[in-house]
């Protein structure tokens, strides 16, 4: 129904008459509702305005939110939300994590009479003749807590001041221009002190989210963490509570320098998402000397050995990535893997004038002595008069390859031990690494001792040669490698000649030659998870394998080797001085195997020595078919270079000496259990880490041991 209404108000003692014409809507007071008498301002006057100002000659500019040369995200206090209306026949709509008034759903309010869209307020009249009117309450109706906070924080007009129609135009400009509003009125109800303004919105419904700046946020990521806000009223305290678990999930996964940096709603139902995340740019290196410099004494730039282009292929972190703090120290921790590098460091460089910001990165890298050339020479019970040339390179050709070659040569006889490995690479996954190997030699037997001599009196030397070729590549967490092997063994007097029996009767190969061949395929898997492998102080890292022999050439054995070693290392504090290169940490070893089928006397497990139960002679604790070891070791650093370490070792061959061919344990008065403790140092060198320990063992003898590396 059509109608005319006339109206007379007065307004600061001046009469005013108004003319409105439209359509009749639903009275509230038809349903009981008490209805307060209001001017409706019409021809002269509006009685109500709605969209942007198109005029910047006489309206201020449109402040936009956040403003479009910002990042920040406005924040909003909590509040109340505002309470329900009083009509039983206004909708119920619910509004997504905000508290909820009286156990109830917040109410949306609606418009008592629908207003017409205006999104042009150069149509509005202009109030003539009147410049200023006083405001003497302002109310905003159909928003919730947060948006009513909002819209009071960008509106001009303000209880107290006077108002102009050029001042309304601008508020609900300002209102529209958030992007928080698909449609904003305003209504002035005048009274005896001047006029109540009434802002009514209508708050957008978030329909969709856009990104501006992504790369390793995904649109699911963000859809999930937005999902709450998602079809329904726009809520800017929920938008920011999102926009911080963007940030949370950005620093879980370690991009530690990307976050939020806008949310740009607009009218239509869509959200930007407008965020950066930094890149890497230039990648360099500097090398450093023992003194931990970059400059030599010379004045000159450090020059390092391995190869620049190697060290960046070893790295997950490349230029143009977004920058991720937990990869950065991933790649600091492969490259001390690589035992390359007595320290490495990582210092960065953010350009912020880059769109997006870049990220430089200089690692600082302090290189291990990698080769090392021995000449010696004197007179050993092999050899007799001898001399020996050794050389080993841990950094051949400079990307981490490793050659060594040693010989010695004697007027008894020829030595050598000669190897290559080309370690497999997980920047080159396509290609397997490798190792080859040859050797000749001849050693004191472990497992049978001088308490039991040959059948000639001599002590039992145990000569070897062959060689073997093996490749390598991961399989999952687990690096594998699969060789074959091959090695000639007999036992041999001090002159070099063949004795196959011990004073007591005992063949002590398995052929009747004296000679076996032994040809074996071999499969390791290995889960290395330490810091700095060479010394490690941190992680774990267990081996398992396999070995079966292939019953070829003498003796024709027919045999299965299984092994197992676990080694744990805890770093501690208690002295407050530990290093990667010196470290003070709590290492656990525990290992063991068991031979199945043939077992060759000099293949069993035997126990007591250097790298076994320290305190004891070489093999003097047992040689069995299975055994278990376990260590413990507190080690920690002295000064420099140099370390200390408490240490205790257990083993046994759990019974099994006597399956052994000719019980070798058993003919030489092995326990087969022993005990040791004691204390050692560690000193750093140009050729390793030498080892000195001095064990006491639970029969109360001691002995010094010394070696390369750390035990395990």
């Amino acid at each position: 129904m059509e109608y005319v209404r006339v109206g007379l108000g007065f307004l600061g003692g001046l009469a005013i008459a108004s003319l409105s014409i439209g359509a009749i809507a639903p009275s509230p007071a038809a349903a009981g509702e008490n209805v307060q008498p209001s001017v409706e301002f019409g021809g002269d006057l509006p009685f109500s305005q709605g969209g942007p100002a198109d005029s910047a000659d006489t309206n201020p500019p449109l402040p936009s939110w956040p403003a479009a040369d910002t990042s920040e995200v406005l924040p909003y206090p909590d509040s109340d939300p505002p309470a329900a209306a009083a009509t039983e026949d206004l909708p119920i709509l619910p509004y997504p994590n905000v508290p909820q008034a009286s156990g109830t759903e917040l109410p949306i309010l609606p418009y008592p009479e629908e207003p017409e869209r205006v999104t042009d307020p150069s149509a509005l009249p202009e109030l003539e003749g009147v410049e200023a009117i006083a405001v003497t309450e302002v109310t905003i109706v159909g928003a919730a807590a947060d948006l009513e906070q909002l819209i009071r924080e960008v509106i001009q007009v303000q209880p107290g001041e006077t108002v102009t129609q050029s001042q309304l135009q601008s508020d609900v400009a300002t209102i529209l221009g958030t992007g928080f509003f698909t449609n904003a009125t305003v209504r002035l109800t005048p009274g005896l002190d001047g006029v109540a303004v009434t802002y009514r919105v209508e708050p957008m419904v978030v329909r969709s989210l856009q990104l501006a700046g992504a790369q390793v946020l995904t649109p699911d990521v963000a859809t999930e963490i937005f999902a709450p806000q998602i079809d329904r009223p726009v809520s800017p305290q929920l938008l920011e509570q999102r926009a911080t678990q963007i940030d949370e999930w950005y620093l879980d996964q370690g991009y530690v320098l990307s976050q939020v940096v806008g949310l740009l709603p607009d009218p239509s139902g869509v959200v930007t998402i407008e965020v950066v995340e930094p890149v890497v740019g230039d990648i360099t290196f500097r090398f450093l000397d023992e003194t931990g410099s970059g400059i030599d004494e010379d004045g000159e730039v450090v020059a390092g050995r391995t190869r620049e282009d190697f060290i960046l292929r070893e790295l997950e972190l490349q230029p143009g990535d977004v920058f991720n703090q937990q990869t950065a120290t991933e790649d600091l921790q492969e490259l001390i893997s690589l035992g390359l590098f007595e320290d490495a460091a990582i210092e960065l460089s953010v350009d912020e004038q880059d769109a997006p910001p870049t990220v430089d990165l200089t690692y600082s890298l302090q290189e291990r002595l990698a080769r090392s050339f021995q000449v010696s020479g004197g007179v050993s019970t092999e050899l007799g008069l001898f001399g020996a040339v050794n050389y080993s390179d841990q950094n051949f050709r400079g990307i981490g390859e490793q050659l060594r070659f040693g010989t010695q040569v004697g007027s008894r006889g020829l030595n050598f031990n000669t190897g290559f490995t080309s370690p497999y690479r997980e920047s080159s996954p396509n290609r397997l690494g490798y190792s080859i190997n040859a050797f000749r030699g001849s050693t004191l037997s472990r497992t049978f001792s001088d308490e039991v001599p040959l059948d000639n009196g001599d002590d039992a030397r145990e000569r070897r040669l062959g060689g073997g070729v093996s490749v390598m590549r991961p399989l999952g967490e687990w690096d594998a490698e699969l060789g074959l092997n091959y090695a000639r063994t007999s036992i041999r007097d001090s002159d070099g000649d063949l004795t196959n029996n011990d004073a007591e009767g005992n063949q002590l190969t398995i052929s009747d030659s004296g000679i076996d061949d032994l040809v074996t395929v071999g499969f390791d898997i290995t889960q290395d998870r330490r810091l700095n492998p060479l010394n490690p102080s941190d992680g774990s890292i267990l081996t398992l394998g396999t070995e079966q022999s292939l019953p070829i050439g003498n003796g024709s054995i027919f045999m299965n080797r299984l092994r197992a070693n676990y080694a744990q290392y805890v770093p501690v504090g208690l002295l407050g001085s530990g290093r990667i290169s010196n470290p003070e940490v709590f290492a656990f070893n525990l290992q063991g195997g068991a031979v199945l089928g043939e077992l060759p006397p000099y293949e069993a497990f035997d126990l007591g020595g250097t790298n076994s139960i320290r305190g004891y002679r070489e093999g003097e604790v047992g040689s069995g078919r299975t055994y278990i070891l376990a260590s413990a070791e507190y080690r920690f650093p002295i000064f420099g270079g140099v370390g200390g370490v408490l240490f205790t070792d257990f083993g046994s061959d759990l019974g099994s000496g006597n399956s052994v061919q000719g019980d070798p344990a058993g003919e030489r008065d092995k326990p087969g259990t022993g005990f040791g403790y004691g204390l050692g140092v560690r000193i750093g060198s140009p050729i390793g880490l030498i080892r000195a320990d001095f064990g006491f063992n639970n029969n109360g003898d001691s002995r010094f041991h010394f070696g390369f590396g750390q035990r395990f």
